[in-house]
């Protein structure tokens, strides 16, 4: 294989590794790329390879997306390989028959990769509207703010952070693993926003603030129920924050930079 040729397949399974990570959607994977490399491969290498770097991946098998989303992810990958290939390839019918088999959940996982190497890890309900609120799954505003942040960490360092209806979580775990803020406020509205928030500080390593055995390397942490829309100077001023920030649900007409956090914006 030609050494751009490599770089081109590189760069098609970290496309499909990060997009299948995140559970972004899957018009937006570069299936007519795909289709491209298998027609000018006499094998079934490449797939074999995408099926590693997600579906097996070790992210997604401690954390996985939901069963639905795997499936619809797998179905759509042998349409792929049966357009151009006659033979089956029994890892891809051997990982669809096991989503078969398993039980839907109401809880999905979401894994961005982060540039240090490491990640951030979410569990989202799999339902955009659950229990009255959107809070529960991640914006793709959380997405770009959590982009730009990361690409300024100099806003962040060493300072105390508010943000305003933190949702599932994705923009404070970032600035927290990556910004190194002194203290870091997550803050919601509704009681289970607020659960789930929690859940998601622990699921990354990160211990609230009450808790004594805290890693002292790390923020000091704390989730805070805070209704931005009714809350008055003073009550934010209790915070004693130096930055406060929130991220709308509305996505921005403004391009964001891409490859910061990995999970590209659908198209």
């Amino acid at each position: 294989m030609a050494p751009e040729e490599d770089a081109g397949t590189e760069l098609l399974l970290q496309s499909f590794e990060r997009r299948f990570l995140a559970a972004r959607a899957l018009r937006s994977f570069p299936w007519q790329s795909l289709e491209a490399k298998l027609r000018d491969s006499s094998d079934s290498e490449l797939l074999g390879d995408i099926l590693q770097k997600t579906v097996k991946h070790p992210v997604c098998v401690k954390h996985p997306p939901s069963v639905k989303y795997v499936r619809c992810f797998l179905s759509e990958l042998i349409k792929k390989h049966e357009a151009v290939h006659t033979e089956p390839l029994d890892e891809l019918y051997e990982a669809l028959a096991e989503t078969l088999m398993a039980k839907e959940s109401t809880q999905g996982h979401r894994n961005y990769l982060l540039p240090s190497g490491g990640s951030v890890t979410l569990s989202e309900s799999t339902a955009i509207i659950s229990h009255g609120t959107t809070g529960l799954v991640t914006w793709d505003a959380a997405l770009y703010l959590a982009e730009w942040a990361i690409e300024n960490p100099g806003a962040f360092t060493d300072r105390t952070v508010l943000e305003l209806g933190s949702g599932a979580g994705l923009t404070g775990l970032a600035i927290c693993k990556m910004c190194h803020p002194r203290a870091y406020i997550f803050s919601d509205c509704h009681s289970r926003v607020l659960k789930q928030l929690r859940g998601n500080v622990l699921l990354n390593g990160l211990s609230l603030e009450a808790d004594i055995t805290a890693n002292l390397d790390s923020p000091r942490v704390t989730v805070a129920q805070l209704d931005w829309d009714v809350a008055t100077v003073c009550q934010l001023s209790a915070f004693q924050p130096d930055v406060v920030i929130a991220a709308g649900n509305a996505q921005p007409r403004a391009p964001c930079a891409g490859g910061v956090l990995a999970a590209p914006p659908s198209s």
